[in-house]
């Protein structure tokens, strides 16, 4: 996950911004006050002492005010201190802060000033101490942010690990917040997921299991059609049911796999270049009474953890589709790097199988099946099989007309020098 995209980030960024606005908050109420108290302390005091002394030099008596403190009148009042506006200035004298009330009456202007006032020292501790507020409560903010944070996102990364993992039971079920509501939620739902999985997967095996036994029953008794058939046209129609039998059991083998576990790193090499090779062969008679060449063009071999049969079963039904599909001109299989590529002059594909195809998200469901001739092997379930063994299956317009699907299996090996490819098959 990104930094930006993290919960504990934003959590933490929430509360430093909080922090960040009720400070600017108090700091406005802060320089309200000050301003405030100085008006008071400061302004107040002089107009207090220009009320007292006022009336005392007009009636001839001394002002005596406290140290600090100055009153001048006319001609006395000092020349850096004339022309000011009448109330409370603010003027620097000879790198001293003076405070300085301007009035005038009918005896003529004065001007009250206060020479020691420590009121800018006062302002400058306060907003000192504000300023370490300042900070201070951010850094509060931010590590209170941060323990929440941890509090909030932690269980949730636990939850999201087990889950992942497939662990059970997973943590925070016994909690009775909105954490503990989620994790018995997700606790359902995976209970209820993996009860489904385990009905198909029961449901598969045994269908298949059924099936095998009547498969083996009807390709022993074409073969005896075929030996003793006294014409071709006893022998033709044996040979068809013996092969539509073969072609059922193999999908039958095909259902048996892909409802058990993908354990793939436990199987033996399969040499992915053998078996392209030999499908090829296996359909070359389907395009022998058609005007169409087909090819095979070797390429760096390589091998695959997998089981054989699901190998031969999602290269062979592209290019069962393939040769079927091609009225004429030519279908070719060919070898690259991690992967087999299938292309015709046929049709193409429709363009809604197409259009989901070349979309990311599809899955064997989405994929409708093509009516392969027998098995009623079809796109869907080669996408199926390309799940199951880690790989992906790409389909893309073949220029000028025709088809090009790509099986690229991502965890490819170097293929051995020789390998008996009959003992792939049978897995041993």
């Amino acid at each position: 996950m990104q930094a930006r995209e993290s919960l504990r980030r934003r959590i933490v960024v929430a509360f430093v911004s909080f922090g960040i606005v009720l400070s600017l908050f108090f700091a406005v109420l802060a320089a309200v006050a000050v301003e405030g108290i100085e008006v008071h302390l400061v302004d107040n005091r002089l107009a207090e002492v220009a009320k007292w002394a006022l009336p005392r030099q007009a009636a001839g008596l001394a002002v005596d005010l406290p140290s600090g403190l100055r009153f001048h009148r006319g001609g006395a009042i000092p020349l850096s201190l004339r022309d000011l506006p009448p109330g409370v200035s603010d003027v620097e004298v000879d790198g001293v802060g003076l405070h300085v009330l301007t009035g005038s009456d009918a005896a003529g202007p004065y001007v009250v000033v206060d020479h020691e006032s420590d009121y800018e020292k006062i302002e400058l501790v306060v907003y000192s101490l504000f300023a370490a507020f300042f900070i201070g409560f951010l850094v509060f903010a931010a590590g209170l942010g941060g323990f929440v944070a941890r509090r909030i996102v932690n269980p949730i990364s636990e939850l999201a690990d087990a889950v992942g993992r497939g662990g059970t039971p997973l943590p925070g079920l016994e909690r009775k917040d909105e954490l503990g509501i989620l994790a018995r939620a997700l606790a359902a739902h995976t209970a209820e997921l993996r009860a489904f999985l385990d009905r198909e997967r029961f449901f598969t095996g045994d269908v298949s299991h059924e099936l095998r036994s009547p498969l083996t029953v009807i390709m022993g008794a074409a073969e005896i059609l075929m030996a003793n058939a006294a014409s071709e046209t006893t022998r033709a129609p044996a040979e068809r049911i013996y092969r539509a039998a073969h072609e059922a059991a193999e999908c039958v083998t095909v259902l048996l796999l892909l409802a058990r576990a993908p354990e793939l790193k436990r199987l033996p090499l399969v040499d992915i270049d053998a078996i392209a090779a030999r499908e090829v062969e296996r359909y070359r008679p389907l395009v022998d009474a058609k005007p169409v060449e087909l090819g095979y063009d070797d390429g760096p071999a390589f091998a695959i953890q997998a089981p054989a049969e699901l190998c031969a079963a999602a290269i062979g039904n592209l290019v069962r589709n393939a040769c079927q599909y091609t009225a004429q001109g030519a279908v070719s299989v060919a070898l690259g790097a991690g992967r087999v590529v299938v292309e015709d002059t046929g049709p193409g594909l429709p363009a809604a199988v197409r259009e989901t195809l070349a979309g990311h998200g599809a899955t064997a469901h989405a994929i409708p099946s093509r009516g392969s001739a027998g098995t009623g092997l079809g796109l869907s379930l080669v996408l199926r099989i390309c799940e199951y063994l880690g790989a992906t299956l790409a389909y893309e317009d073949r220029p000028g007309g025709g088809s090009r699907f790509t099986i690229s299996f991502a965890a490819a090996q170097p293929a051995p020098i020789s390998r008996d490819l009959n003992a792939s098959l049978t897995g041993h």
